[in-house]
């Protein structure tokens, strides 16, 4: 009986000094990281505004961190291709990921078939970004802000035409929160990508569009285009003249943000360290400038804020998308 638990006890000491050996090389992991490259995926082309912030970010990463952070663009599927990728790597912060509220936030409602779950298989780094999300009109439609344009629908119902990237898009959407608390029914003109939905809604084609800034305002400096609103919660610091769409219709908001992720169950040690880099280099004059320049304004926040950035539009657009049956491509 006492050789017996002598073995038990045996047992026990030598599965709490592996235990104590487990934690200690985790620590020892997190302390020396990083001492090889790390990749940054992009789940979109290279040349967009997307990209240009992910470049931003790796130039400055690589400086700080003292290891090179190669952007790596893996495009299709709507974000999804790239995005699993990361869900699938390591957690030892070799791979991250600049995701969005499309990827994390809408795609897990939209496709049926998802080779990840937006929140559960992410672990979130940090805010990055918003991008200054627009409602414009034609220029020949006869409204100059949102009150008019809800009063003009309404007396055109069905006929007041609206571009969009394709169903579930982040335009799509905006239009059908619209709809919904405007109590207004539009005419949906999906289109396979949002440069044609602008194309079309300057000649005409189409005569509204919420689309990002970086893609309208050049438009609208050329008077083609109307500029009547932002749609998020607050007025943006690059638009400061510009209202919300909330300041007509209270509630309305929808915002469209980028950040920084790593695969689930990535150590502590990490997270801290590369969510203080990221604000650190979001946070630079040069950065925040040369974002402005491309119509996006730069944000930090702490990785547990992040989290329930993502939560919070998940189960909202989540529930949005469902109860109206919105399907993506």
């Amino acid at each position: 009986m006492k050789s017996e638990m002598k073995s038990v006890l045996r047992s026990l000491l030598c599965g709490a000094a592996a235990l104590t050996m487990s934690f200690a090389n985790l620590a020892s992991a997190a302390d020396a990281w990083p001492t090889k490259p790390i990749t940054l995926i992009v789940p979109w082309a290279a040349g967009g505004s997307t990209d240009i912030l992910a470049r931003t970010l790796s130039e400055q990463l690589t400086k700080s961190l003292g290891q090179p952070v190669i952007v790596d663009n893996r495009p299709g599927a709507s974000g999804n291709i790239g995005s699993a990728m990361v869900a699938r790597a390591k957690p030892d912060g070799y791979t991250l990921l600049i995701g969005s509220m499309s990827t994390h936030a809408m795609n897990p409602a939209l496709m049926p078939n998802m080779p990840f779950k937006g929140v559960d298989d992410f672990t979130p780094l940090g805010l990055l970004a918003y991008v200054t999300n627009t409602m414009v009109v034609n220029a020949s439609v006869p409204v100059h802000n949102v009150k008019e344009l809800i009063a003009y629908a309404k007396a055109n119902p069905g006929k007041v035409a609206y571009a969009s990237a394709g169903p579930g898009s982040t335009n799509h959407l905006s239009a059908v929160l619209f709809e919904k608390m405007a109590g207004v029914q539009l005419l949906h003109v999906p289109y396979k990508g949002g440069a044609p939905a602008v194309v079309d809604t300057v000649a005409g084609q189409t005569q509204l569009l919420f689309s990002a800034g970086t893609q309208t305002l050049t438009h609208v400096k050329s008077g083609k285009l109307r500029l009547l609103a932002v749609t998020e919660a607050k007025r943006s610091p690059l638009l400061p003249n510009v209202p919300t769409v909330g300041e007509t219709l209270p509630g309305y908001e929808l915002s469209v943000w980028y950040g920084a992720f790593g695969p689930k169950n990535m150590p502590a040690e990490l997270v801290t360290r590369l969510n203080n880099e990221i604000n650190r280099a979001m946070a630079l004059p040069d950065v925040k400038a040369k974002m402005e320049s491309i119509g996006v304004e730069t944000a930090t926040s702490t990785p547990q804020e992040f989290g329930k950035i993502l939560r919070r539009d998940a189960d909202r657009y989540g529930k949005l998308i469902r109860e109206l049956g919105i399907q993506g491509e």
